[in-house]
C-alpha cells in the first residue's frame, strides 16, 4: 500500500493542472450563456422578463444524461486518428463551441430576439456535450485520493472563467461592439483545445460498453442496486435542491446590478471580481475543512452559511447605488456558495461509481442544473411581482427543502463511506 501524498504533492502534479484547463473550458461558454448574453440583452433594452425565459436554454444542461452514453459508446478516433474516445469528442464539442458563440454578435436583440434565443440553444447543447466528456475524462483521470482535491481545482477553474465573460467581456462592450465581444470571448476557448491535443488519452480499465442499450442501463441499474429505490429518489432530490436559492438569487444578478444604478464597468471591475475571490478562497477553505469535518457535516455547515448569505443581496436591494454593499454583499454570497459547492461536488463524485462515468456524472449534474433552467426561468416574473428585495428573501426560504433532506442524505453524525470501485 503506497503512503496517501500531502496536500502539497497533490496540488502540484500533472493531473491538477489538467483540472484547471478542464475547469475553465467547461466554466467559459456556460458564463456566456448566463451572464454575458443577459447582461447583452438589458443593455440593448430587452425586458426582465423576457430575459428571465432565457434561462430555459440551459435545458440541455438538464437532459444532457440522455445523450452521455454516446460518449461512452461511441469512439470517434475512428475518424480522428491518434485522439482516443475522450479526446475525440473534445475535440469537436470544443471546435463546435469556437465557431458558434462569435454568431451571436452577427444579430440585433431587439430585431433577431428568437434567432438568439435558438442560436443560445445550440450553444447550449455544444457546451452540455463538452462537460459530459470533461467530467468523465476528470473521473477517469483522478485517483481516487486525489477526487476531492481535483474536482475544488476543477470549480475553482471553472469560477474563475466566469471573469472572461462576466467581467473582461463587459468591459470591453463599453468601448467595442457586442460583434468584436463575442469573438475575442470566443477566442479563450483557444487554451481548451491546445489541451485536448496535449493530453494523453486516461487507460481504461474496464472496456468501453459494447451496446448502446448497456451503456444506457447499466448505471442506472448500479446506482439503484446500491441504494434502494427510495434512497436513490432522496439523493437524486438533495442534488436538485441543495443549490435551488442559491441559484434562483443569482439568475438575474447582473440585470439586477444594472437596476441598482451600476455601469457595466462598474459590475466589471467591482461585481464581478467580489465574486469570484471570495468563492475561490471560500471553495479551496471547504475542501481543506472537510478534511476534518467529512462530507455529511460539511453540506450541513456549508450549506447553512450558503443560505444565510443570499440575504446579502436583499441588504443590497435595500442600500441602492453603493460600492461598498456592492462588494460587500456579493464577497459574502460568493463565499458561501464557495464553501457549499466544495461539498456538494464532493458529494457528487463520491456517489458517481467509476465504472460508469459519463452517465452517472451527467445525470446527478443535470438535476443540479434543472433550478437554473426550470425555476430560473420564473425569476424575472417573481422579480416583477415581489420586487428585488422580496425576491431574494424568498430565495433564502427556497433553500430550507434542500437542507431538511440533509437528516436522510447525509445524517450529522454519518461519515460517507467511500464507493466500492471495481476499476481492477
Amino acid at each position: 500500500m503506497t503512503n496517501k501524498p500531502s496536500v502539497w504533492q497533490a496540488l502540484m502534479n500533472k493531473r491538477m493542472l489538467i483540472c484547471i484547463f478542464t475547469g475553465f473550458s467547461s466554466g467559459l461558454p456556460l458564463y456566456i450563456l448566463i451572464s454575458l448574453l443577459p447582461a447583452w440583452l438589458r443593455s440593448e433594452g430587452v425586458d426582465l422578463k423576457s430575459i428571465g425565459l432565457f434561462a430555459l436554454i440551459s435545458l440541455p444542461f438538464t437532459w444532457k444524461f440522455l445523450w452521455a452514453p454516446i460518449f461512452d459508446r461511441y469512439n470517434p478516433a475512428n475518424f480522428i486518428p491518434a485522439m482516443g474516445r475522450r479526446r475525440g469528442w473534445l475535440l469537436i464539442t470544443q471546435l463546435l463551441l469556437l465557431c458558434s458563440i462569435p454568431v451571436f454578435g452577427a444579430y440585433n436583440p431587439k430585431l433577431d430576439i428568437w434567432t438568439i434565443a435558438y442560436l443560445a440553444g445550440v450553444v447550449a447543447i455544444f457546451s452540455a456535450s463538452q462537460d459530459i466528456v470533461l467530467d468523465a475524462y476528470r473521473r477517469e483521470l483522478l485517483m481516487d485520493a486525489e477526487l476531492g482535491l481535483g474536482n475544488v481545482v476543477h470549480v475553482n477553474a471553472y469560477k474563475i472563467a466566469g471573469l472572461i465573460p462576466g467581467s473582461l467581456s463587459l468591459i470591453l462592450a463599453d468601448f467595442l461592439p457586442w460583434s468584436s465581444v463575442f469573438i475575442i470571448t470566443a477566442l479563450f476557448m483557444l487554451p481548451g483545445l491546445a489541451m485536448t491535443i496535449l493530453i494523453t488519452e486516461p487507460l481504461l480499465k474496464k472496456g468501453a460498453p459494447k451496446t448502446l442499450r448497456a451503456a444506457v442501463t447499466e448505471p442506472f441499474y448500479e446506482f439503484i442496486g446500491r441504494h434502494g429505490w427510495q434512497s436513490a429518489l432522496l439523493v437524486l432530490a438533495f442534488i436538485f435542491l441543495y443549490k435551488l436559492g442559491d441559484s434562483m438569487a443569482t439568475a438575474l444578478a447582473t440585470p439586477f446590478y444594472l437596476d441598482m444604478g451600476f455601469s457595466k464597468t462598474e459590475i466589471g471591475l467591482i461585481a464581478k471580481n467580489a465574486g469570484l475571490w471570495p468563492s475561490v478562497v471560500g471553495g479551496l477553505l471547504g475542501g481543506v475543512w472537510m478534511v476534518k469535518l467529512g462530507i455529511s457535516r460539511a453540506l450541513w455547515v456549508f450549506g447553512a452559511v450558503q443560505m444565510l448569505a443570499i440575504l446579502g443581496f436583499a441588504w443590497l436591494a435595500g442600500a441602492g447605488h453603493s460600492l461598498f454593499v456592492l462588494g460587500m454583499a456579493i464577497g459574502i454570497e460568493a463565499f458561501g456558495v464557495g464553501l457549499g459547492t466544495a461539498a456538494f461536488v464532493a458529494y457528487i463524485a463520491h456517489t458517481t461509481h467509476p465504472l460508469y462515468t459519463a452517465t452517472q456524472f451527467a445525470l446527478f449534474t443535470s438535476l443540479a442544473a434543472v433550478p437554473r433552467t426550470f425555476a430560473n426561468a420564473a425569476t424575472g416574473y417573481l422579480v416583477e411581482e415581489l420586487g428585488w428585495r422580496n425576491f431574494f428573501i424568498f430565495c433564502f426560504f427556497a433553500a430550507i427543502p434542500g437542507m431538511l433532506l440533509l437528516f436522510k442524505v447525509a445524517p450529522w453524525n454519518e461519515e460517507q463511506k467511500p464507493t466500492k470501485s471495481n476499476l481492477k
